[in-house]
């Protein structure tokens, strides 16, 4: 992943995905063909109350470090969320030379990996900054039933084919997935573990490709998601996504049921069936 620009890709990138009529300039039906994707510099510029030549600087890189009050105004004009607003803040920060570094590997706490276990009902899993999955609980594995959860969330989305069969919605979950990752790296600049994954889906996965060149940027804290169980059907789950203390960026997601819904029933046989190899077993050793 080049980071020499990344504030300007990010800003070429967002503005390429707002129409003129979003914020009401004529569009193609009054002005003629436009050449460009979205908004031109020019126009953004306008918008925001920056001069153009200053603009076209912060997307050329040859300036960096806008102010307060024009990321407030670039935002506003290219409709960021919190979240997003959030990653433009960090790409335009100042950092410091950048220095030789080598992936060092993530571990989930110990205490934590243990808390997981005990959760007899509850699927869990801890995942790191480039969204490698840390720790599961054995609920966790049998809910995803049939990928690869033990690597990579991102990997599996995209190059794992059973995945497609998993989510009900896979498009939905696949941009999930990449807008998750870009807000989990953040604004860092130095990151060989993120280079060599992205590196490697962009190679694997045009999907992949064409969702990172847009640069979203999507903070999932909470939500639903559908699975297709191999033997349950379909399931609807809630999930909670937060932030692990001390974790460097790592998060513990959570999938959970309303009481008394099918969901809840669903995931009770889910965790019977889980259960079911390791109590075999104990019978036969006598226990």
């Amino acid at each position: 992943m080049d980071d020499d620009n990344r504030l300007g890709e990010f800003l070429r990138a967002r503005r390429q995905q707002v129409q003129p009529a979003d914020v009401g300039l004529p569009g193609t039906a009054t002005a003629g063909r436009r050449r460009v994707q979205g908004l031109r510099r020019e126009e953004l510029a306008m918008l925001a109350g920056v001069s153009a030549d200053y603009y076209i600087r912060l997307e050329q890189g040859r300036d960096r470090h806008p102010s307060d009050a024009v990321i407030d105004a670039l935002a506003k004009v290219l409709r960021l969320d919190d979240g997003a607003i959030r990653h433009l803040r960090a790409l335009s920060k100042p950092v410091g030379p950048r220095r030789p570094s080598r992936a060092r590997p993530e571990h989930a706490a110990p205490g934590l990996t243990r808390l997981l276990q005990r959760w007899s009902t509850t699927p869990a899993m801890v995942v790191g900054r480039c969204m490698d999955v840390l720790a599961h609980n054995p609920l966790a594995a049998a809910l995803y039933a049939g990928v690869q959860l033990e690597a990579n969330l991102v990997r599996m989305v995209f190059l794992d084919t059973a995945a497609r069969g998993l989510y009900v919605d896979w498009p939905e979950v696949a941009d999930d997935t990449v807008g998750a990752l870009r807000s989990m790296a953040g604004g860092e600049a130095d990151n060989p573990r993120l280079d060599a994954l992205v590196a490697e889906l962009s190679a694997g996965s045009d999907e992949f490709r064409q969702r990172w060149a847009r640069h979203d940027v999507r903070e999932k804290t909470s939500g639903t998601k559908r699975f297709m169980h191999p033997s349950l059907g379909e399931l609807a789950l809630d999930y909670e996504t937060l932030t692990v203390n001390g974790g460097s960026g790592q998060m513990l997601v959570v999938y959970h049921a309303a009481p008394g819904t099918a969901a809840e029933r669903a995931l009770l046989e889910l965790a019977r069936q889980a259960d079911a190899p390791s109590s075999t077993a104990g019978a036969a050793n006598g226990r």
